[in-house]
């Protein structure tokens, strides 16, 4: 059996950056113009009234300052509230596809690799822009590697997951190496006039390198074990389908449609589930937390 290590990393960052202060004025205006709209509806107490945010909040709830985006125009527009990106044509690399190349020649770079030495790509993301063709395989055809790739959505693990299977597919030697990339464009389905989650997320997209140990041509980390579990739970959805046009209300713009959270009920599931899961894993290695770095 192998040993699997991680030889390189990259990642690829948008331009833009949303500040909390920009955020928080922009929503604002948006909560303000809409009370205003409804505000019959919602003295008649037929219409919840939207809540201002703060800057204070966003930090509190979540301890971000800043989050980085392909578009920021639209999502800061009152009037739009969500990103405005051209839609490029099929002969064209994707977007997804074309921040996942950006980062992982970096990966490659820093591993001292090049595309050949690359047998499997695995595209792991919480949303992907299309069914198919696969975005990993588009990767593959970008960056010229031979072997075979394939998407996995495992939500927000996705990464986690997609490491996971490349260090067993090199533990049980049917590969050498793997590069899991994560594009992640999640302003496009992020709810922007939520103000429970608006704040949340943005755009990045990462790339690792998975080798044999023994293939490492400069540092890395050994990936000493892994563990996975999952729990389904309702409080993190988004409804949006091939058979979202096959409903009565057609395309209709609903809520359901872009990320939903029911943030605190997250957090109390999350935080038991993973805190005992990392802890458990630990103990079986016989690791202490004041022997870990980071």
């Amino acid at each position: 059996m192998y040993t699997p290590a991680i030889t390189g990393t990259g990642v690829c960052t948008p331009e833009n950056t949303i500040s909390n202060a920009e955020l928080v004025k922009s929503f604002n205006a948006y909560a303000d113009k809409f009370n205003l709209q409804n505000a019959d509806q919602i003295e008649a107490g037929d219409v919840t009234a939207q809540a201002h945010s703060s800057e204070e909040f966003i930090v509190k709830a979540s301890g971000i300052h800043s989050r980085y985006v392909i578009d920021k125009d639209g999502i800061l527009d009152p009037d739009v509230m969500h990103p405005l990106m051209r839609q490029r044509e099929d002969d064209e690399p994707s977007l997804m596809a074309e921040m996942a190349l950006d980062a992982a020649l970096k990966a490659l770079k820093a591993a001292g690799k090049t595309p050949a030495d690359v047998d499997a790509v695995i595209c792991a993301a919480s949303n992907l822009e299309r069914a198919y063709p696969a975005v990993a395989i588009e990767i593959q055809e970008l960056l010229g590697i031979k072997g075979f790739a394939f998407d996995m959505n495992v939500a927000c693990s996705s990464a986690t997951f997609g490491l996971q299977l490349a260090a067993d597919m090199i533990k049980s030697g049917s590969i050498s190496s793997a590069l899991v990339v994560n594009p992640e464009i999640c302003s496009a389905h992020l709810e922007w006039r939520d103000r429970d989650c608006h704040f949340i997320f943005g755009d990045v997209a990462t790339a690792t390198l998975v080798e044999r140990s023994e293939d490492a041509s400069g540092p890395y980390f050994e990936i000493k074990s892994t563990r996975c579990a999952t729990d389904f739970s309702n409080n993190i959805r988004n409804n949006n389908g091939f058979l979202r046009r096959s409903r009565p209300d057609g395309t209709a713009d609903r809520r359901d449609m872009q990320f939903m959270q029911n943030g605190r009920k997250v957090f109390k599931e999350v935080l038991p589930m993973v805190s005992a899961h990392i802890g458990s894993h630990m103990d079986e290695e016989g690791i202490q937390a004041t022997d870990l770095k980071r």
